[in-house]
């Protein structure tokens, strides 16, 4: 909306804390898809995506009516780290907080021979072939070494805000993407994935 151009979503957040819901509806809109692709991300179901989704966002939405959000310039964070224990009371309600179930449709065996659509160079054909290859192998990792590659490469964050939004140590952090890159490195030599790109 126009009217909340150049502001940021710390002042948003405020301005919704202070009755102007317009401000909550830009903010969602600012944010929803990020927070989404992370969710989706970690537990692999749209469905339950979505619940934990909207779970979040209710969250989000008491916890600024209730005063529990202060303007620290971080506002995406603090969003992650809600939609993180969402995932996370998930996981404990499922009573399976060791072992993560591979969905359905997660079978290693078709890693090879995904069509890549309309592109004319090689290069870019075998680029796109290694990302889509790295993404379904990292959806085989378990959640938590799945979740620090996802919050390392994607949200680009350091080992110390990974540590803090996931409430472990940073030593932690290091060994799930420590495991995380060596489960990934033995997945391509496994099933023979080459994970150079061409430029």
């Amino acid at each position: 909306m126009k009217e909340f151009e150049g502001m940021t979503n710390e002042q948003l957040a405020l301005l919704y804390i202070g009755g102007n819901n317009k401000a909550f509806d830009e903010l969602l809109e600012r944010t929803q898809s990020k927070i989404y692709a992370y969710i989706v991300f970690v537990v692999r179901n749209e469905d339950i995506a979505n619940d934990i989704f909207q779970e979040t966002f209710v969250k989000v939405i008491t916890k600024l009516h209730e005063g529990r959000y202060t303007d620290s310039g971080k506002f995406m964070f603090w969003l992650t780290r809600i939609a993180h224990n969402a995932i996370m009371d998930w996981y404990r309600a499922l009573k399976s907080d060791h072992v993560v179930d591979l969905a359905d449709d997660n079978n290693l065996s078709n890693l090879q021979g995904e069509e890549v659509c309309d592109s004319y160079r090689e290069s870019e054909i075998v680029n796109e072939q290694v990302k889509q290859d790295v993404k379904r192998m990292m959806e085989a990792l378990p959640a938590p070494q799945r979740e620090v590659v996802f919050m390392r490469y994607y949200q680009q964050l350091s080992f110390k805000e990974i540590a803090k939004l996931t409430g472990v140590s940073i030593n932690t952090s290091l060994g799930r993407m420590r495991y995380a890159l060596m489960n990934l490195r033995k997945m391509a030599k496994e099933h023979q994935i080459e994970l150079a790109l061409e430029y």
